[in-house]
């Protein structure tokens, strides 16, 4: 998937808040403090319940640990291409606590994103990540509604991060926002440097495992338009595609990058997620 955001800083260039003396950890610890105490234990706000607010929702953050592009001599949690269509991350004999993650798709008019593509990966209760395979990993576009459900676990800790899910969201022919989502109350929340109190989950117990909401609000319009019609070509909504199957579409051959099923709007030249030019 390509992301369409600016790349992150160079490391050795300092940023500016810290070229001033002050500290992105300090600016993040006097936001956080800020923050009332119900946000931080999991009271975050809903973009659904602002539905019949006249003010336009604020879009999601976007949030970049600088995994991608993978510089190949680093290790680290990377975002890989071609995940699994899929709702459920669980595998037999998975260890971890499980955790059930909902929430809508909404444009800043709150109103919801049918079809969007979300693309989940995490590390395992180890904090480990696979970064061979596609453990833990998988996409899925929400419904009808707007509405997702993802089945998974609690991520583990692993050195300089706090507790956390990555995701990548693209609505059908806009641009993918990559962010991350939180668990309220985990202590490395006030010491992480990408933390962002904005994309706290709200999450509750439900018996051994944990439920938790998020609703991931697009920088989108959603001015009323009609969907566009493929002018000519092999590719056609409905039709199941494996990787590597290859279509055309106006003229131009592209490869499948990840196995779906093809509905209006994820036409070849709108959906580089799933459609590679050849």
């Amino acid at each position: 998937m390509e992301d369409a955001h600016v790349p992150p800083q160079d490391a050795s260039v300092p940023p500016q808040d810290e070229r001033r003396g002050i500290s992105r950890k300090r600016l993040l610890k006097a936001a956080l403090a800020a923050v009332p105490l119900p946000m931080l234990l999991g009271g975050v706000a809903l973009a659904r319940d602002a539905g019949t607010a006249q003010q336009p929702l604020t879009p999601t953050p976007f949030c970049d640990d600088g995994d991608d592009p993978t510089p190949p001599q680093i290790e680290g949690p990377y975002f890989k291409p071609d995940s699994p269509e899929r709702t459920s991350l669980l595998e037999p004999g998975l260890p971890g606590t499980r955790l059930t993650v909902s929430g809508y798709v909404f444009g800043v008019t709150c109103r919801p994103i049918a079809h969007t593509l979300l693309d989940f990966w995490q590390a395992d209760t180890n904090g480990e990540y696979d970064n061979t395979g596609f453990r833990l990993r998988g996409h899925q576009f929400t419904d009808s509604r707007g509405a997702f459900t993802l089945e998974t676990i609690v991520p583990g800790l692993y050195p300089g991060r706090t507790r956390h899910l990555h995701v990548k969201v693209q609505a059908p022919h806009e641009q993918i926002l990559t962010t991350q989502l939180y668990f309220p109350g985990e202590p490395r929340n006030q010491t992480d440097p990408i933390f962002d109190p904005a994309l706290l989950m709200n999450v509750r117990q439900a018996g051994p495992a944990k439920e938790a909401t998020f609703d991931v609000v697009l920088n989108v319009g959603q001015q009323p338009t009609g969907g566009p019609t493929a002018p000519g070509g092999t590719w056609a909504a409905g039709t199941d595609y494996r990787t590597g199957d290859q279509v055309t579409y106006a003229g131009t051959t592209y490869r499948c990058r990840q196995v779906h099923t093809a509905r209006t709007g994820w036409e070849p030249p709108s959906a580089p997620a799933l459609w590679q030019r050849v």
